[in-house]
């Protein structure tokens, strides 16, 4: 018998606190699951908190546009009602059973206990691919996440990249800052094709096929110099603040060593977004399948899936089907 004593026991373990676990621990709370959610990150909204949450996102069904924090907020206003228990800044460590439970060990050494377990740790661990020089200025001047939209007000901003997010800080800095330049070391843009006819429309001055060779300034950054192949000297670039939107390095950590079945760095899972061990299951960008198609809305409803069939396993009495969220509305719900 298991003497261990448990920081926390519940029915269902959520891992990964962005918008698909916040949205799966509201579906578990209606279900009328006890719901731990538990995130490296000091604040939950993964990496739409930590990375772009003033940034607008347009394909959340119902919401023409809609900024990453607000969404977060409503998120989490949704399922407050439940009074899930939030774990933030620790990591989820290690995995093992205990009898038809689970054992969750943290980083901080908190012992959980669950009967079920939703992954939705996005693409795990994030690390930003570094600039090739200029370290020496980073945090000042030079950042990877642009948090609030007023730290472009005023600025000369250059931003590197040619993805999504170099175009969409680009097209946002060309109406706050003095000037905005875009550095990409490609001809092509690998940005949505509206994001970039936005772009060639707007005043950002953009150097393409070119890499940035140095960085310039008095304790602070203050210019850059940028090789473009196509011009017979070097350029210089005056700017106060550098955006490097180079992309991101992404790592499993220890969930790679859950005995998961794994494919490219995600795990699979079958139409009820079971994994291989039993009780176990993802949703989001960390769970792959034939046909996947890796977008916040897809998410939603895969973790509504894995809550509801987690949750006719646990309640078997109660089975599959969630019944209508009208006719079981929080006391204090908010109604429009």
């Amino acid at each position: 018998m298991d003497s261990t004593e448990y920081s926390v026991d519940v029915d269902l373990l959520i891992v990964g606190a962005g918008p698909v676990g916040l949205y799966g621990a509201y579906y578990a709370g209606f279900r009328g699951l006890s719901v731990a959610v538990i995130d490296a990150l000091p604040n939950p909204g993964g990496q739409i908190t930590a990375m772009y949450p003033e940034k607008p996102i347009f394909d959340i069904a119902g919401f023409p546009a809609i900024k990453g924090q607000k969404l977060i907020d409503g998120l989490l206003e949704q399922g407050a009602p439940f009074q899930s228990t939030y774990l933030l800044g620790q990591q989820a460590v290690s995995l093992d059973p205990v009898g038809d439970r689970w054992k969750i060990v943290t980083s901080t050494g908190q012992q959980i206990l669950a009967s079920a377990v939703v992954i939705t740790a996005g693409v795990g661990s994030v690390s930003p691919r570094p600039l090739p020089c200029g370290e020496e200025f980073t945090g000042k001047g030079v950042q990877y996440f642009v948090p609030k939209l007023d730290v472009l007000d005023g600025q000369d901003v250059l931003v590197v990249g040619g993805g999504d997010s170099a175009v969409d800080w680009a097209l946002a800095s060309v109406e706050r800052a003095r000037s905005t330049t875009l550095v990409h070391r490609r001809k092509q843009f690998r940005a949505h094709a509206h994001s970039v006819k936005l772009l060639q429309e707007s005043s950002c001055r953009q150097l393409v096929d070119a890499e940035i060779t140095s960085l310039h300034g008095n304790g602070s950054v203050e210019s850059a110099v940028v090789n473009v192949k196509a011009a017979a000297e070097p350029v210089t670039v005056p700017c106060t603040l550098v955006v490097a939107a180079l992309g991101f390095t992404m790592q499993l950590g220890p969930l790679a060593n859950w005995g998961l079945e794994l494919e490219n760095r995600s795990i699979l899972v079958d139409t009820a977004m079971r994994t291989n061990r039993n009780g176990i299951f993802a949703a989001g960008d960390i769970a792959t399948y034939p046909g996947k198609v890796k977008l916040i809305a897809v998410g939603f409803g895969e973790v509504a899936s894995a809550v509801n069939n987690a949750a006719a396993v646990l309640q078997p009495e109660v089975g599959l089907a969630p019944g209508h969220s009208s006719d079981n509305a929080p006391a204090f719900a908010a109604i429009s």
